[in-house]
């Protein structure tokens, strides 16, 4: 079981910028793909972006250019930098670490972006 702690979030003016960022206790970080992912109130789960083991990045439309993630193996750390925001990106932000079929999410951290 791994366990995952994101940190970061906050209140953020539109165009401003924030860095999430995910630590996990995993003694094998470096073989997870990790990924970041976001929910608001009464929707589903939204994936933001991914990153495997070997660093392929991908992410969704609604962030590329914008948002950027990124992994720290020796820190068992990923990011998020966050670009300038809009108030859409208002969410709370989760990070999920995945290997073969298992899966891990931490808690989550919130992201508010006013206008």
């Amino acid at each position: 079981q791994v366990q995952l702690v994101e940190s970061g979030g906050g209140l953020v003016q539109a165009g401003g910028s924030l860095r999430l960022s995910c630590t996990a206790s995993a003694n094998a970080f470096s073989i997870y793909t990790m990924g970041w992912y976001r929910q608001t109130r009464g929707n589903q789960r939204e994936w933001v972006a991914t990153l495997t083991a070997g660093g392929l990045s991908n992410y969704a439309d609604s962030v590329k250019g914008r948002f950027t993630i990124s992994r720290d193996n020796a820190k068992k750390t990923v990011y998020l930098q966050m670009n300038s925001l809009k108030p859409e990106d208002t969410a709370v932000y989760y990070c999920k670490a995945q290997f073969a079929t298992r899966e891990n999410w931490g808690q989550g951290t919130e992201v508010t972006v006013s206008s």
